[in-house]
């Protein structure tokens, strides 16, 4: 049978944060992504189809993954994103819902 190798340690650690998540009855889903070299954009310009394979350019932000929460307010929601693993390594957005389209 081949070794299996443990994850790393940061890893472990977001795991938990999210099992802890979900014990809490808050999180909703949490996935992370895969690197922009698998990416694709997409823009459609008067019809026309443009598709822009990863990488991208450089950048000074990412998206990693996320966790989507059921939280009863922001304050809740900034004191959960305090708490998770990531932000002592990374910067952790916090946004609500908005409506897609309002005409």
């Amino acid at each position: 049978m081949p070794d299996r190798q443990e994850p790393p340690a940061l890893a472990v650690r977001m795991l938990r944060f999210g099992e802890d998540l979900k014990a809490r009855g808050l999180l909703i889903a949490s996935e992370s992504l895969q690197s922009d070299t698998e990416g694709v954009r997409v823009q459609v310009r008067d019809g026309k189809r443009t598709l822009i394979d990863g990488p991208f350019s450089e950048s000074k932000e990412m998206v990693g993954g996320f966790f989507l929460l059921d939280c009863e307010s922001r304050d809740q929601s900034v004191a959960i994103a305090c708490e998770c693993p990531a932000a002592e390594w990374a910067t952790v957005e916090v946004r609500a819902f908005g409506p897609c389209y309002q005409g």
